[in-house]
């Protein structure tokens, strides 16, 4: 809704012959720009004059011991990776960058094996190693 209100438009990709492609993108109302298959975006001045926006949504996820390690990715790593995958992909490295190398480096191979082109690629791992009787405050928030 935020998109069509500030006149654009959002719907498929359309291929050669008119049919859809891929997911629904924002569009300007008379033009195929920008074509952005989100609704959040940093710094796009053509895609915030059409409802695109940087304010994140912000949820709260209380730690407890169970929890093991936080997962930042892109579009890019969560288009043939599950949540569950990434766990359990990284959850024997020595260290994040070790971590964030290998989920880039297998999310880069699934593309390569799915489609002709590659999606943006991104990974932030951070391992929790929380000594609970340290802590006064247990929150930790999530930018998705």
């Amino acid at each position: 809704p935020r998109a069509s209100e500030m006149n654009g438009r959002v719907e498929a990709c359309k291929g050669v012959l008119g049919d859809p492609i891929g997911p629904a993108r924002v569009w300007l109302k008379s033009q195929d720009m920008p074509g952005l298959a989100m609704s959040r975006s940093f710094g796009d001045d053509v895609a915030t004059s059409v409802g695109v926006t940087s304010i994140p949504e912000i949820t709260e996820h209380l730690v407890t011991p169970e929890d093991k390690m936080v997962i930042w990715g892109s579009d890019g790593v969560w288009e043939f990776i599950s949540s569950q995958e990434a766990c359990d992909l990284v959850a024997h490295c020595k260290d994040a960058e070790e971590a964030c190398k290998l989920l880039v480096k297998e999310s880069t191979a699934r593309w390569k094996k799915e489609e002709e082109v590659i999606d943006d690629i991104s990974a932030l791992v951070v391992f929790l190693d929380v000594k609970w009787n340290n802590i006064k405050t247990n929150r930790i928030i999530k930018r998705p």
